[in-house]
């Protein structure tokens, strides 16, 4: 009976012994994970130069408004958008009615002065006949001298109003006065438009160029004849050496600068109205920058994680530039061979024990500050190992 207790007691104490270090070491197990969190890192790169591209449609360089120096009815309408016209050729026609009376009225008037002037012509040698004589007094004479040139004044501005009438009745034609290809239209038949009214717009054969708007905090870094670079959206691969031919003095009601790219090469595979991108290569002071994935911020003041030499991390307050795409550039707060964490940084706490990896999961090293090459290709990353270590106390547990 004594032998049974004392096994029973001897059993209970073993189990409660195993019991307490199975614990023990699903509760190591457990932790170790958390002591050597892996996080990935990188350095903040360096750059002097930044490349900018921005948006823009082809155009030609010269282009011109089209438009009837006369008002009138358009009766005829010859050319469209897309259409390529020649110097002289008939773009659109007036009705012709009112010129036409116009232009009878003046020849009208043209004929009268002609007859008054022989008229007076004639008064005026008949006169000169008869002074010698003292037929007539002087008088007379000078009076019918008078009324001749003033005969020959009305000749005159009759003659000048007859050729203002045929050129009026000539302006019912509105003729190109370069080669090109018509861009836009904005009359149609029937539509009454007065002198100078634009009815048509002309690209002129010759240059293209680009246009694009640039914001205000970055042309101040553009210059006229500044080297760019231009890729059409139909062949993206394809770059066309350019140089900035204008920049607008004032920015427009998008509040943006326009600014003219002019291209070096003027291939007829560059149509008009394509979309194009214009890049430009700037030159700025050297400034580091970030993935945005390593900024965190408390009551909006941003911090990176940084690792220190033993491994552990540092909460390190930072000042930020203008966000890009998806870096940021740092103002002040970090240097070059610093080590900063990508990714997760709002589960991360001060001095935190973490195991380095790089984007491309392989340790890092900062004794040498450089990244370990693994000489076993069969070797575990630290990631599976991290996952195979938790499935096994996760089943042991």
């Amino acid at each position: 009976m004594k032998k049974r207790q004392h096994f029973g007691a001897w059993t209970t104490t073993s189990i409660a012994i195993l019991l307490s270090l199975v614990m023990v070491g699903c509760n190591k197990q457990e932790q170790e994970p958390e002591q050597l969190k892996i996080v990935m890192v990188t350095q903040p790169k360096t750059s002097n130069q930044q490349l900018h591209s921005y948006a823009g449609e082809v155009q030609a360089r010269q282009q011109t408004n089209l438009a009837f120096r006369v008002g009138g009815q358009i009766v005829e309408r010859s050319v469209d958008i897309g259409d390529r016209v020649s110097v002289g050729q008939v773009l659109a026609r007036l009705d012709v009615k009112d010129a036409n009376l116009e232009l009878n009225a003046a020849r009208a008037q043209l004929e009268q002065a002609q007859s008054a002037l022989a008229n007076a012509q004639a008064e005026l040698k008949r006169f000169g006949q008869l002074l010698p004589a003292n037929a007539v007094s002087r008088s007379q004479y000078d009076s019918v001298e008078n009324q001749y040139k003033s005969a020959q004044s009305s000749l005159k501005q009759a003659q000048s109003n007859y050729a203002m009438a045929q050129n009026q009745s000539q302006y019912n034609q509105l003729r190109a006065n370069k080669n090109g290809v018509i861009t836009n239209r904005e009359i149609e038949v029937g539509q009454v438009v007065a002198a100078g009214q634009t009815a048509y717009q002309l690209a002129l054969d010759g240059e293209r160029e680009v246009v694009i708007g640039v914001a205000e905090n970055a042309v101040r870094d553009l210059r006229v004849g500044q080297s760019a670079t231009v890729s059409l959206w139909s062949a993206p691969d394809q770059r066309y050496d350019a140089y900035v031919r204008e920049i607008s003095p004032a920015a427009d009601q998008s509040r943006t600068f326009q600014v003219k790219v002019a291209l070096r090469d003027q291939s007829q595979a560059i149509q008009l109205g394509q979309s194009a991108r214009v890049f430009f290569q700037t030159s700025q002071d050297a400034q580091l920058s970030i993935p945005l994935s390593s900024v965190s911020a408390i009551d909006e003041k941003p911090y990176v994680w940084v690792i220190n030499p033993n491994q552990t991390l540092k909460r390190t307050w930072v000042q930020l530039g203008e966000y890009k795409h998806d870096r940021v550039p740092v103002l002040a707060g970090l240097k070059p061979d610093q080590w900063v964490v990508v990714g997760g940084v709002h589960l991360l706490r001060e001095k935190q024990k973490v195991r380095l990896v790089d984007v491309n999961n392989r340790p890092v090293s900062l004794e040498d500050n450089t990244i370990q090459q693994s000489n076993n290709q069969t070797q575990t990353s630290p990631i599976q190992k991290a996952s195979a270590s938790t499935q096994k106390t996760i089943s042991e547990g």
